[in-house]
């Protein structure tokens, strides 16, 4: 009797054991981090958050994919391929009124904020021999205006239209990123480029070393012809190269957006591992110096991710206005 109870325990606990084997692993968290193009500023952010992520959150499995920036990033949320996307702010208000003209067939209704984070500033730079020095002086010439339907193009467009402006207007118009445009510009093959970016942009610092430039202003008249989300800002004399003087421009909000599909623990986790590795984010590129979380929910037009509104809540963090 005593071995056929010894030998009932040994094959119940051999069963156990075989079903311990197999019950797989917890899955590891996918965060695929949708940015830009590598010469801008989404990308080295992305690389810096998708390494924060790496050593803050366990069982994570981050990765980086250059994009066309914020028009694709946020189709792309809507579609579920992707956890985490960088977009300029009128790019996602107009994404969730499903906007057809900016790129958007229909309202992305699965698209969930995460934080606002800098401000873009726009960024409109000529070459010295162009002899452009206002936006009035576009007239005529070759301008590249970004990537076709990215968020820069959207500015681009906007910035042209209240100065009096359309593309009809310009000598030529080419639809080129950051790092390409730069590189006609060298070979005096491209009179000027708009770019929409963190100051200290890498691939205008990267064009203002090898020619002389003028950066354009964007009058105050022309910002307040736009309206919101655009407000004044300034390129702070000595941003790049052979600028002397503080230059008047316009600037719209970042934020980085998820999607309803990622759970509400991940985006806790992103939201979180990110406010406290800001000091990291700054060592990737100085425009992560203006990530503050009181500022987190600044005029987010996007519903938040419960995740992210359990962080923020915590932080004692509300929307302006509430």
């Amino acid at each position: 009797m005593h071995r056929k109870v010894m030998r009932r325990l040994i094959g119940a606990a051999a069963a156990i054991a075989m079903a311990g084997a197999s019950i797989p692993a917890q899955a590891q968290d996918f965060i695929n981090i949708l940015t830009g193009g590598t010469s801008g500023v989404y990308y080295p952010l992305g690389v810096a958050i998708s390494k924060v992520y790496t050593d803050k959150i366990q069982g994570s499995r981050p990765s980086v994919q250059a994009t066309k920036a914020s028009v694709e990033n946020l189709n792309l949320l809507q579609q579920g391929k992707g956890e985490l996307g960088f977009t300029l702010g009128d790019s996602l208000a107009l994404a969730w009124k499903g906007d057809e003209e900016a790129g958007f067939k229909s309202k992305l209704d699965k698209l969930r904020g995460v934080t606002a984070i800098y401000p873009n500033h726009i960024q409109i730079v000529a070459t010295k021999d162009s002899g452009i020095k206002t936006l009035a002086d576009l007239k005529g010439k070759r301008v590249s205006v970004g990537a076709p339907k990215s968020g820069t193009e959207l500015n681009a467009r906007a910035i042209l239209e209240a100065a009096g402006l359309s593309y009809k207007d310009l000598g030529k118009v080419e639809y080129l990123p950051f790092g390409e445009s730069v590189e006609l510009m060298k070979n005096r093959q491209l009179d000027a480029t708009l770019q929409s970016a963190g100051l200290g942009v890498s691939s205008i610092r990267d064009l203002a070393t090898s020619v002389p430039i003028t950066v354009v202003e964007i009058p105050t008249s022309v910002v307040e012809k736009v309206g919101s989300p655009y407000v004044k800002s300034t390129i702070p004399a000595g941003t790049y190269d052979g600028q002397t003087a503080d230059v008047p421009t316009a600037a719209v909000v970042n934020y980085l957006v998820t999607h309803s599909g990622v759970s509400d623990d991940t985006v806790y986790k992103m939201t979180k591992s990110l406010y406290e590795s800001l000091p990291e984010l700054v060592a990737a590129h100085s425009a992560a110096k203006d990530i503050k979380l009181d500022q987190a929910l600044s005029g987010m037009p996007v519903p938040v991710h419960p995740g992210a509104q359990r962080y923020f809540d915590e932080k004692g963090v509300k929307k302006q206005g509430s």
